[in-house]
């Protein structure tokens, strides 16, 4: 496995230490993961907030070293491919110099999605922007912050429960009654039952201190299994070599402790903990029990059930975005999740010439532009829209989302962003993501219609696709359980369950290559997508 690790770079010289080895895979910008067209860079963007200069360094990264496209990702961040594998050094430099790169000793783990809308619109109960700029200082400080995996994920949600849906590690959600302990924000830790309130100002240092938490936790998971392993080949036989070499490679092969839902006893007690090391170091809180799940959005000061995080706020819509004193901010999202170097020049122009100067990169593979007038909001969308972006929640592009497919990923079976582009106009409702694998690499939270390539052609739902555009029970599990996995190549940042893969199609099913497959598609899609009802069976 270590061997299919992606590559490491040279960065320039710097005077820090040197960047610790880990056990996860997920590529960054010092350490390149190798494709089938090239080296990728994953670049961390926290909240995915951009300055027009930082975005110019991005696109000359592109267009000098790479494809020429940017290609967004679920959590935010910015992906570079088509890269030599020798660029490594002139890659850090020239993000360096933009300040993408605070700490290379931090540059992988700086992984914080923030509700892109905060402070644009009136919503929510607070700006965000405090906590995105104290966490992200604080995780760049941190020795023990080094230790996370490139997986672990914060989220900071305004309170209108959008980021607090994508199941992050640590979640920090504004609950209005500003720096007040029974107001402020909740901490959420993972999946666990319980919250703890502490002052909004507290916010980053409660969330860092969450993640250090659970690096104790993991460590100490690790630990007691090498040392029931070491116990149990012992019982087994105290002279039996063989044994012993099962017993370690038992524990090399087990499940790595990277994210808190890995955690074998589960997140309740990291609740406790962080409260515990809260009150140690001075900084109030209080532990909240949840005894409904509600929307945590609309929580008061007073109403101590409303713990849980919420069930999930709609995205920015594409279009125009009203914002108090007159200001409007731009939302536009990229087709299947990828931009071309002079589209992302269209945005930097119109964020330089006619906005705040600020990109805020979505979890969505969206991106807003604010501080408009209301005069060039308009002009300025229908100039987006000429470029190809998605600008009206009506297009047919609108809630379409693929992995990379043929020929970026080898382990895909199909070209699905070719086959997403023939079956456009399979009606609205439901996102619809297209994967090229069972891997799932890089799908949306909460409910979506899942079309995979299989080897005997595509599975929508669960169900094989004829050539009539019926559709053949072969997966007998629900869609929502399908969660994509993350390994060495998947480089679109989805989660990490291993999905259920399906029995063996009938015989004559279209193939990925099938001529007949996007018509067919676009008939089963458009099914799944408009109704709520269980697709039919034969």
């Amino acid at each position: 496995m270590l061997a299919a690790m992606p590559t490491a770079t040279n960065p320039p010289p710097r005077d820090e230490p040197p960047i610790p080895v880990r056990l996860d895979a997920c590529p960054g910008t010092l350490r390149l993961h190798s494709a089938d067209d090239g080296a990728l860079a994953r670049v961390r963007v926290p909240g995915g907030v951009l300055t027009a200069a930082q975005a110019d360094a991005l696109a000359d990264a592109a267009l000098r070293l790479g494809d020429g496209s940017l290609h967004l990702t679920s959590r935010g961040n910015v992906q570079l491919r088509g890269l030599d594998g020798d660029c490594g050094a002139a890659l850090a430099g020239l993000l360096d110099a933009a300040g993408l790169l605070p700490s290379y000793r931090h540059e992988r783990v700086r992984n914080i999605v923030a509700s892109p809308l905060s402070g644009l619109d009136g919503a929510g109960h607070a700006d965000v922007r405090d906590w995105l700029r104290g966490l992200d200082g604080l995780l760049c400080a941190s020795d023990a912050a080094t230790a996370l995996s490139g997986r672990f994920l914060f989220a900071l949600d305004d309170g209108r429960a959008d980021v607090a849906a994508l199941g992050a590690d640590v979640t920090l959600i504004a609950l209005g009654g500003g720096d007040a302990l029974d107001g402020g924000a909740l901490l959420h830790v993972g999946a666990a039952d319980g919250a703890l309130r502490v002052r909004a100002a507290d916010g980053p240092r409660a969330a860092l201190t969450a993640a250090e938490v659970f690096l104790d936790a993991a460590a100490e998971s690790r630990s007691n299994t090498a040392a029931e392993s070491r116990s149990n080949a012992a019982t087994e036989s105290r002279s039996n070599a063989a044994v012993e070499s099962r017993s370690s490679a038992a524990v090399e092969s087990r499940p790595r402790t990277w994210r808190v839902r890995d955690l074998p006893d589960g997140a309740d007690v990291l609740v406790r903990e962080t409260a515990r090391r809260l009150d140690a170091a001075g900084i109030p809180c209080a532990y909240a029990e949840t005894a409904t799940a509600t929307d945590a959005a609309t929580a008061t000061a007073t109403d101590t059930e409303r713990t849980s995080p919420p069930t999930g706020a709609a995205p920015p819509a594409p279009g125009i975005i009203e914002g108090p004193g007159g200001l409007r901010a731009l939302s536009v999202l990229a087709p299947l999740g990828t931009l071309t170097a002079a589209q992302w020049r269209l945005l930097t122009d119109v964020a330089r010439k006619d906005g705040a100067g600020e990109l805020r990169l979505t979890p969505w593979r969206g991106v807003v532009v604010p501080g408009l007038c209301q005069e060039s909001a308009d002009a300025r969308l229908r100039e987006l829209a000429a470029a190809g972006l998605i600008t009206d929640p009506a297009s047919p592009w609108h809630g379409v989302g693929a992995c990379i497919g043929r020929p970026g990923c080898a382990k895909s079976l199909a070209d699905v962003r070719a086959d997403a582009a023939t079956a456009l106009g399979a009606g609205g409702g439901l996102p619809v993501y297209w994967s090229g694998c069972a891997r799932r690499c890089g799908h949306p939270q909460g409910d979506w219609v899942d079309v995979v390539a299989t080897p005997e052609g595509y599975e929508v739902d669960g169900y094989r696709v004829t050539e009539h555009g019926d559709r053949l029970r072969t997966v007998v599990t629900d869609t929502a359980d399908m969660n994509g996995s993350s390994d060495v190549s998947d480089v679109s940042e989805s989660t990490d369950v291993p999905a259920p893969t399906g029995a063996p199609g009938p015989a004559g099913a279209p193939g990925p290559a099938d001529g007949r497959t996007p018509a067919d598609l676009a008939v089963a899609v458009a099914a799944a997508r408009t109704s709520a009802a269980a697709p039919a069976t034969t």
